[in-house]
């Protein structure tokens, strides 16, 4: 199984991005199975949430939070710190929406603030960052995270986030030797 730890701020899209991906993953064929569910205290805009994507090749009985995960998303970088790397398993990798350098080899930064608000007009980086992970892992491809976001986005939305996970994903593989 592949666990994805999602953190990001009620408003932020982090839960929207969770259902994407796991969408994303099983939509591929009968084999792909994914579950995605939120973990937060009060609803409230701005606060710390924490959402979850798992993949595997059967279905998916454990419906636990991940402890150890092969990825973690951030989608504000203040919510990153050294702490993050105990919820990382030890191949894992950390995607992280900032403008600043990591100097760790195990962090994949991406500014995607600015990306979101030179193509969709707005600093919500939920779809940004599914386009940099479709570009970190093999096992989801940009053409499977269009087709989720056709299925359950309004049809509205649809042009501008596939740009924008297109505009992320050429921009972590131009930065990298992926």
């Amino acid at each position: 199984m592949t666990e994805i730890l999602w953190h990001g701020r009620g408003g932020q899209g982090a839960f929207t991005a969770a259902r994407l991906l796991g969408a994303a993953y099983s939509l591929r064929d009968d084999n792909s199975y994914a579950l995605a569910f939120p973990s937060f205290g009060p609803e409230r805009r701005g606060a710390p949430i924490r959402a979850f994507t798992k993949f595997a090749d059967k279905p998916i009985g454990d419906r636990s939070e991940i402890q150890k995960a092969d990825y973690i998303i951030f989608l504000d970088d203040t919510l990153f710190s050294d702490n993050a790397f105990s919820e990382l398993k030890p191949e894992g990798k950390i995607l992280l929406n900032t403008k600043r350098h990591i100097n760790d080899e195990r962090v994949i930064t991406l500014d995607g603030d600015t990306l979101a608000a030179d193509i969709l007009g707005l600093p919500i980086t939920n779809t940004v960052m599914l386009g940099a992970f479709a570009a970190v892992f093999d096992g989801i491809d940009l053409s499977d995270i269009e087709k989720a976001i056709n299925e359950n986005m309004p049809q509205k939305l649809h042009r501008k986030n596939i740009a924008v996970v297109t505009a992320a994903a050429k921009s972590i593989k131009k930065g990298s030797d992926i």
